[in-house]
């Protein structure tokens, strides 16, 4: 029969980590597909006006944004504390509005671009004549499906 010694210390066996790189991979594809990037930095604060009848938006990737509101706390002493029109992540003014919906729709697929729908985003204080001129601008673009941000009203 076999003797079994006894009096030599046992060592751990070494941690199997060969399956370690397939984890971090797992979750960084995870994370990867789950955040989403915020497209547009904003730089005028707005706080949407109530509305009654909301409805949601379909496909958000046949949406252009176009944000007006008073100057955020960073750019007020450059800009003033009128409201002002942010295209995408720079400040503009009516006359380039039209310039901006060619570009966004030129971008778009042929098929997408006659559903292509304009949402303002507008600050509640906003004075009613930029919004005038705005919608004239988008008028001219042939951009003619307009959509208004709006809260549930409280």
């Amino acid at each position: 029969m076999g003797k079994f010694n006894k009096t030599g210390k046992r060592e751990m066996p070494a941690l199997n980590t060969s399956s370690l790189p397939d984890l971090i991979f797992t979750l960084l594809f995870f994370f990867m597909i789950v955040t989403t990037m915020r497209e547009v930095s904003l730089k005028v604060e707005f706080k949407v006006p109530q509305g009654t009848e909301l409805e949601k938006l379909e496909k958000k990737s046949l949406v252009t944004f176009i944000y007006v509101g008073k100057p955020t706390q960073e750019f007020r002493k450059k800009m003033g504390s009128e409201s002002r029109i942010q295209l995408n992540d720079s400040y503009a003014e009516v006359s380039e509005v039209q310039d901006f919906i060619i570009q966004e729709r030129s971008s778009m697929k042929e098929a997408d671009q006659a559903m292509m729908t304009v949402s303002l985003k507008i600050d509640e204080e906003t004075k009613m004549g930029i919004v005038t001129d705005i919608k004239n601008a988008l008028r001219q673009a042939y951009a003619l499906k307009i959509n208004y941000s709006a809260r549930p009203r409280e």
